[in-house]
């Protein structure tokens, strides 16, 4: 089962998405400027490019458009067990794309990060699941399912 860390917070999450692409390429450069000798130059500059290589393979709009932070719409299963380990249905905005759904179970580390793993096939057979169908819209929309399209309907 893969299993990702993610940031809960926006700022967190985009503070840190951010700062490496900004930081990335001005630490590049000071360590050429700053380091005289050759050794310390490539054993300076290695991190700063192989970031800068990995944000240029990514691609910066990608980067940019998956900082947005995950936001929890409702709360499906609560682990009998554990109170920190949940399935939700999350929404994540991406501006004028849209929104991006998942239904995933979500392990809390803090309030601030989380573990997301895929959600298994067979939870209604679980005993350790309860099912709670909580509404939670952390992202404040209107209604709780976003329409597919975008959060504003066209004018007419």
């Amino acid at each position: 089962m893969l299993t990702s860390f993610e940031i809960k917070s926006q700022a967190i999450k985009s503070f840190a998405y951010f700062g490496i692409m900004a930081l990335s390429p001005l630490t590049l450069l000071w360590n050429l400027w700053a380091f005289r000798t050759r050794k310390g130059r490539t054993i300076g500059s290695t991190l700063p490019t192989l970031a800068l290589v990995g944000i240029l393979i990514i691609g910066p709009l990608n980067i940019v458009y998956s900082s947005s932070a995950w936001k929890t719409q409702k709360v499906l299963y609560q682990n009998g067990h554990l109170d920190f380990k949940k399935v939700e249905f999350q929404v994540q905005d991406v501006g004028a794309l849209g929104y991006n759904k998942r239904t995933v179970e979500v392990t809390y580390l803090t309030s601030l990060f989380m573990m997301v793993s895929p959600m298994a096939k067979d939870i209604d057979n679980r005993v350790e699941w309860i099912k709670v169908d909580k509404e939670v819209n952390e992202l404040e929309l209107k209604s709780p399912n976003p329409p597919p399209s975008a959060k504003y309907s066209p004018i007419r």
